[in-house]
């Protein structure tokens, strides 16, 4: 799906029949190379929200939900992201990151030129330089919520994102029902403390974490919701300013804390902070609501003792959507649409194919909405099934591969080769234990994205080196011993499956 709306096809180039550019497959061509030059853990934390809005005379807009996510790529990765974009898209001299819904000026890079700080006007100013379309047209802009709760500060709540607008459905509805009645619990002490909701991209956590925001306010309380990103921006910064102990205190005093994405927060310190905090607020009875894209045994970064007071409370899983919920969910992605463009028509059968066909995420059913919106806009014509077929090809096609995790590939290792995960991890150096070792260390690294270091450190903190070289052992090994391969391809479809 193109920035423009039109469909390409497979051309070579990323350009159709027609000869006009799909910066939408670029982009996402930009953002796989990324990921593999600077690793899975790098781009989670930073890019895996940056996206494509438009592109107009050279200048690729580029958007982020947070102003903290906005700063962090201005100041260390700007010049590597439009390097990149200009491989793909030659044309691309300009990049500007904006921030998702604020309106905040943005900062432009440019090729050939020294980094800048130019104001830039809203999105319509691209529109008026032509062939610029927004991505997003599903909703109106985000308007942040009042704050509210004196002085404390955080990162704003999206005024659409409440309990009201929220679909509810079989695999959301446990989840649902217990953020309402976190929020609108007004008894002494908290309920289920804390709350931990887990569930993959685009399935509602971040939803249900707004709506609770908004229903406490209302309801008087004094609230801060956080990205992980914010809680680790605003430690660091009263590190810097020497007001650590202010900040603490401020955290502390609230009544309920919010924090979404905790996989993303890195640091010893900053680690050893948040579970202070949370002791803190649980054992003074403080409601805490965390959110996160697994349950908190597998929050490997973190240490142990915060992963189990996290796992303490009441833990609730966001299955994927099925089927009913994915026709709520469009039916209401429509209705959004058609308010504020009346001529935008979808007939059921072609709504009933898209919920058939997309069955990743609500946020994919919301890039369909987009397609069909922009090819109806753009085109004059009414959508048919043809064109709905045609436009959200990439959305059924693509499909996220299976996220294999270290810890799974060593516990399989271990039982197929009647040894603990503990040895494995351990100093031990018999045969019956090095190798079961150096083949879980070499499947780590052919079926995941992790560095070689960040694998070290996986298998009890050994050194990048060490693993470099049971990889490479493995590798002559299989390319020797037939029956070694076999048993460690087998390993690998075990995993995949």
């Amino acid at each position: 799906m193109r920035v423009d709306g039109t469909v390409a096809s497979d051309d070579e180039g990323g350009r159709n029949s027609g000869g006009t550019m799909d910066y939408g497959s670029a982009w996402a061509r930009v953002k796989r190379r990324l990921r593999a030059e600077l690793g899975e853990d790098v781009f989670a934390s930073w890019f895996a929200r940056l996206e494509l809005e438009a592109v107009a005379g050279g200048t690729a807009r580029l958007t982020v939900p947070t102003r903290f996510l906005k700063s962090w790529i201005e100041s260390h990765y700007l010049d590597r992201v439009l390097g990149t974009f200009k491989a793909e898209v030659e044309e691309i001299a300009r990049i500007e990151v904006g921030v998702r819904g604020t309106g905040a000026p943005v900062r432009t890079v440019t090729t050939g030129a020294p980094k800048a700080n130019p104001a830039s006007g809203p999105l319509a100013r691209l529109h008026a330089a032509g062939a610029s379309v927004p991505v997003a047209a599903v909703a109106p802009e985000p308007r942040p919520a009042t704050e509210g709760g004196g002085d404390l500060s955080g990162t704003p709540l999206d005024a659409r994102l409440t309990f009201a607008s929220f679909v509810i459905g079989r695999s959301n509805a446990l989840a649902h029902a217990a953020a309402e009645r976190v929020a609108n619990h007004q008894g002494e002490g908290a309920l289920y403390n804390p709350l931990y909701l887990h569930a993959g991209v685009g399935l509602g956590k971040t939803h249900l974490l707004h709506g609770i925001g908004h229903a406490a306010r209302e309801a008087g309380r004094r609230v801060i919701y956080l990205t992980a990103d914010r809680f680790m921006y605003g430690f660091v910064n009263a590190l810097k300013t020497q007001s650590a102990l202010v900040y603490k205190e401020r955290l502390r005093g609230i009544d309920l804390l919010i924090l979404d994405d905790v996989q993303f927060i890195q640091g010893k310190s900053i680690q050893a902070e948040f579970g202070h905090t949370i002791n803190a607020l649980i054992d003074a009875g403080r409601q805490v609501v965390v959110a996160s894209d697994r349950p908190p045994t597998e929050l490997e970064a973190l240490d142990e003792r915060v992963r189990s007071r996290l796992g303490g409370g009441l833990v609730v899983e966001i299955t994927a959507l099925d089927e009913a919920l994915r026709v709520s969910i469009l039916s209401a992605r429509l209705a959004a649409v058609r308010a504020s463009h009346p001529g935008f028509d979808v007939s059921p059968q072609v709504a009933s194919y898209v919920a058939r066909a997309i069955t990743a995420n609500g946020r994919d059913l919301e890039g369909a909405v987009n397609r069909l919106l922009a090819h109806a806009t753009l085109t004059g014509t009414a959508v048919t099934m043809e064109t709905a077929e045609s436009a959200i090809r990439d959305l059924v096609k693509n499909r996220e591969p299976k996220r294999i995790k270290i810890e799974d590939i060593q516990k399989l290792v271990a039982s197929r080769y009647n040894v603990s995960r503990s040895d494995i991890l351990s100093e031990r150096r018999t045969a019956a234990v090095v190798k079961p070792r150096q083949i879980a260390m070499y499947l780590s690294k052919v079926l995941t994205l992790r560095s070689l270091p960040e694998i070290g450190r996986r298998f009890g903190g050994r050194d990048h080196t060490t693993v470099l070289h049971a990889v490479r052992k493995i590798e002559k090994l299989i390319g020797e011993d037939t029956v070694l391969g076999d048993e460690v391809e087998l390993l690998k479809r075990m995993l995949q499956d």
